[in-house]
């Protein structure tokens, strides 16, 4: 019977990371389409290329080195070895806990899973660039970004390492649960360090400093890609409680499912009633920011909170994305979907909300864990936005931008049912 029941606690958890993790692969169709529709219809095949080599690259690049740099072992999964359930029974021989406690389950499902939240990590660089960065330079960052950069702040996080030997954060108590942190304010920073060297796009910006309004052209699909994201997000918040085989892990993720779930619609609904209050209309690039802001800040912590604590931290962060978009389009800090808004500034803020439910947590060891993750991201990459420049450039010129980057990059149109011939 214990036999029995240890077989199937395996077999379920790792079904259930498998989900997950097919949950978060599935968010890559909601960056794919939100950024599409975002974008100006000139430039919506660059983006969807974008999407998916990233992706792509990303599961590589993992698999070469990615993993070992955060988890240790050899590269090519080498390391990896599913667990030998007979071996293993042994060790839950006697007890009465119904194997509670432990998280059993494949070794290659744990690299599944793991690898999603990589390109989840790139996807957020993809939209803060978009428009006027050279597909190539964006690919060859995208290289470094997920076998090096993101690998090693995971390391010093989830991987238990410590900061260049000088202290673990582990040991200070921070504390990220899905990632508001490592994968979310990481991948924002990345992308304002590209943004900065970058520059904004043309016409962004007038003479006198005043902003113009460059919108989407496609806004049902970037509804659509929101509510793919929102969906996913059960994925990568539920995934990371790690199993399901026991009760008080089914109630765990049964209470991280319900604080997503209202985490967003909490910062919708605030980000829609603040843009009402500022520009007297529901904006609703507002609107979706503001959701997918709510579902940033609550994945640092969506294990401990009531369902109403969940609410407000998602609202906070709704409120928090409009401050936030409206405040980098005055310092000039072009960003066409809002990225570093939605991920960074939200991402900030769900780390700083964890103490605020989770009494073994401190604004201290949060401050420090953020410190690290933001100083080591955005540095490693500005470095590497400056290689790449001087290299072979990250710009289109001047004319390819006014064209649309579609024909100058990928040679076909998104729509060219509506060009001229």
């Amino acid at each position: 019977m214990q036999d029995q029941i240890f077989h199937l606690q395996y077999a379920m958890d790792t079904f259930y990371f498998l989900v997950c993790g097919a949950l978060v692969m599935w968010m890559a169709a909601g960056f794919a389409m939100l950024e599409a529709g975002l974008v100006r219809s000139k430039n919506t095949t660059e983006i969807l290329t974008k999407n998916v080599a990233l992706f792509a690259i990303s599961c590589i690049m993992y698999l070469v080195c990615g993993y070992a740099i955060m988890y240790g072992g050899d590269i090519f999964l080498s390391g990896i070895q599913n667990v030998d359930v007979d071996a293993t029974l042994g060790d839950f021989s006697g007890r009465e806990d119904g194997f509670e406690g432990g998280s059993i389950y494949s070794g290659a499902s744990d690299f599944f899973f793991q690898v999603v939240f990589v390109a989840t990590a790139m996807s957020i660089v993809s939209g803060a660039v978009a428009e006027r960065m050279k597909l190539w330079a964006f690919l060859a960052f995208a290289v470094v970004m997920t076998g090096v950069i993101y690998p090693m702040e995971g390391n010093w996080t989830w991987g238990g390492g410590s900061v260049f030997g000088l202290y673990s954060l582990g040991d200070i108590g921070f504390t990220d649960f899905a990632g508001s942190g490592i994968v979310h304010m990481a991948g924002a920073a990345a992308a304002l360090a590209g943004v900065l060297v970058l520059g904004a796009r043309k016409g962004k910006y007038g003479p006198k400093g005043e902003v113009r309004a460059i919108p989407g052209a496609n806004l049902p699909l970037a509804t659509l890609g929101t509510f793919i994201l929102w969906m996913g997000w059960f994925g990568f918040n539920g995934g990371s409680v790690l199993k399901l085989g026991d009760i008080a892990s089914a109630n765990s993720v049964a209470m991280v499912f319900l604080n997503t779930n209202t985490a967003a619609a909490g910062g919708a609904v605030a980000a829609m009633l603040l843009a009402r209050i500022l520009f007297g209309k529901a904006d609703l690039t507002m609107l979706l920011n503001g959701a997918l802001a709510g579902l940033v800040a609550i994945t640092a912590g969506p294990d401990t909170p009531t369902a109403l604590g969940a609410t407000l931290i998602g609202a906070v962060g709704g409120l928090i994305v409009v401050v936030s978009i409206l405040t980098l389009d005055k310092l000039k800090i072009d960003d066409p979907v809002g990225a570093i808004s939605v991920h960074g500034v939200a991402g900030l803020w769900g780390l700083l909300a964890v103490p605020l439910t989770n009494d073994g947590v401190t604004f201290g060891a949060q401050l420090i864990g953020a410190a690290t993750i933001f100083t080591w991201v955005f540095g490693t990459s500005l470095v590497v936005w400056f290689v790449i420049k001087a290299v072979i450039g990250i710009r289109v010129t001047e004319e390819e931008e006014y064209e649309g980057v579609d024909l100058s990059e990928c040679g076909m149109e998104a729509y060219p049912e509506f060009t001229k011939n």
